[in-house]
This record gives structure tokens, C-alpha cells and sequence, in this order.
């Protein structure tokens, strides 16, 4: 059953083995990686779930407490320099709310004109001692108390005015008025000049801006 060659030995079942070098560049030819032993790391490759463990940060330091104490100090130390910049005018450090050109005309046209808002604290403390002297004459409390309603009535129209020819003006110069501007030009109508934050940056009033 068995074939044999001509010197009379039995035929190998099994293929010859090949040449290794030939091996190795059949290997390369198709694609494959030939591996020695140094292409080795020399180390075990880790796993993925070490590796991210390793990437991993922890988000809430270990020493809370510490933590806040600094987040503290910071905020602290950055309301110190936006104060000073509302001193002095230095408008690089200046809070979100004022910063900017049109900020800085509202502030400029609002200390330029002569508001009935920056009297209204004054006015209405002195209302307040007038309303307790008259206390026991219930018709002198009732005058009184018209003359204060008549005052805050005379600011809110004042201040309306204020608004109509400010946003004029802001049109013309800047197109869009964003929204809040409005309130930001009452609110610091209303307020007494000496301790309006940001300074005024003139010391009296007329002085428009451009």
C-alpha cells in the first residue's frame, strides 16, 4: 500500500520543513508581524482598567475643608480688586456688570444729568421724621403722606424720562440696547452721587459723554 521511491525508503507523510529564513519573509510578505525578541516591552502590557484607574483625577479634593478656605480667600481677594477698580476706575477689573462701552456711557450720561432719584433718600427719611412728629395730628400724617406719594410719583416719571432720551442715544451709538439696561441706568439714578460705584468720572454734573 505503502509507495517507495526508487533507493527503496518510505515516503514521508509530513511536509518537509521549510527554511525559517523563508518562513520569516512569507510571514512579512503577507502582512503579518514578525516578533523577535526585540520587539519585546521587556514588561506586561497593563490592563484597561489600570490604565484608567492611573488617568483618573479625583474630583473633590481630600481635604475639603482646605478646599474651601482657599476658594474663599480667592473670592475674597478678587471682590478686593473689583472694589479698587470701581474706586479708581480701572475698568481691566471691573465686575461682568460693568464692563464695557455701553456700560460706560449709561454711567457717564446718568452722573451728567440731574436726577430727582439721587434725592429721593434724603427726601424720604426726611418724610419719615416729619410723619412721626405729626404722628398724634392724623391730618398733617395724611398731608404728609400725599406729599411722599407725590414725590415718588415725580421720580418714577423722572426716571422714565431718563430711559426715553438715554436709549435715543444708545441706538444711535451702539444699535442694539441689551436687555437689563434699563434697570442698570434707574438703579444708579436712584442713587446718591458720592456713593455711586463705579466713581462718576467727572465731579460734577453737565458733562456728557461723546
Amino acid at each position: 500500500m505503502f509507495s517507495r521511491n526508487k533507493s527503496g525508503a518510505p515516503a514521508s507523510t509530513s511536509p518537509e520543513p521549510s527554511d525559517p529564513a523563508r518562513a520569516a519573509a512569507e510571514i512579512e510578505k503577507a502582512g503579518a508581524p514578525v516578533k523577535n525578541g526585540s520587539d519585546r516591552k521587556g514588561r506586561p502590557t497593563p490592563k484597561r482598567s489600570e490604565a484608567e484607574a492611573a488617568n483618573k483625577r479625583p474630583l473633590v479634593p481630600n481635604d475639603r475643608k482646605a478646599a474651601a478656605k482657599a476658594a474663599r480667600e480667592k473670592a475674597r481677594e478678587q471682590r478686593n480688586v473689583e472694589y479698587r477698580a470701581m474706586q479708581t476706575g480701572d475698568e481691566r477689573h471691573l465686575p461682568a456688570r460693568d464692563k464695557g462701552p455701553l456700560k460706560r456711557y449709561v454711567r457717564n450720561y446718568v452722573d451728567a444729568r440731574w436726577n430727582l432719584g439721587e434725592f429721593f433718600l434724603p427726601v424720604a427719611f426726611a418724610f419719615i421724621v416729619l410723619n412721626f412728629i405729626f404722628m398724634q395730628n392724623a391730618t398733617m400724617s395724611v398731608v404728609v403722606l400725599m406729599l411722599l406719594y407725590g414725590v415718588v410719583l415725580l421720580t418714577l416719571a423722572d426716571a422714565f424720562l431718563l430711559w426715553r432720551g438715554l436709549k435715543k442715544r444708545l441706538r444711535a451709538k451702539f444699535g442694539d440696547v441689551p436687555r437689563g439696561t434699563m434697570m442698570y441706568a434707574v438703579m444708579r439714578a436712584f442713587q446718591i452721587r458720592r456713593s455711586r460705584l463705579p466713581k462718576p468720572s467727572s465731579k460734577k454734573h453737565g458733562v456728557w459723554p461723546d
